[in-house]
């Protein structure tokens, strides 16, 4: 029998929530604005490779979804800021321990694919395609 809240149900509202978080922008965006309200153009500059579009669409997806506010000082020229919502700081020490995970981790991974990729080109090979 499933129970509210139980991922492993189809229909549970939980899977849009890890879908949500789980992104690389996400995971990297939740973590720089918990350390201070900051602007767009701060977040360009932080995440390297993220583009103004992706930003600006992320940002809206986690305002949507309750994990960030968009706070306008309705000042000329325009001074836009996001912070953390209570919700989204409940989940930030989860996501800092991801990334640390993956920055200890990443040269395995490295290693790993490399030694798989080889492998299956050994196999190409051997099949003659």
């Amino acid at each position: 029998m499933a129970f509210p809240g139980d991922v492993y149900v189809s229909n549970c509202s939980a899977r849009d929530a890890l879908e949500l978080i789980s992104g690389k922008w996400v995971m990297l965006i939740l973590p720089a604005i918990a350390r201070q309200p900051m602007r767009n153009g701060e977040l360009l500059r932080r995440i390297d490779g993220i583009s103004q579009k992706v930003l600006t669409q992320t940002l809206r997806r986690l305002e949507r979804n309750g994990l960030i506010e968009r706070l306008d000082f309705a000042e000329k020229p325009a001074h836009v800021e996001y912070r953390l919502t209570a919700v989204a700081c409940s989940l930030v020490d989860t996501l800092a321990a991801l990334d640390r995970w993956a920055e200890h981790n990443f040269p395995q991974l490295d290693a790993a694919r490399e030694l798989y990729d080889a492998r299956q080109l050994r196999q190409s090979a051997g099949s003659g395609e």
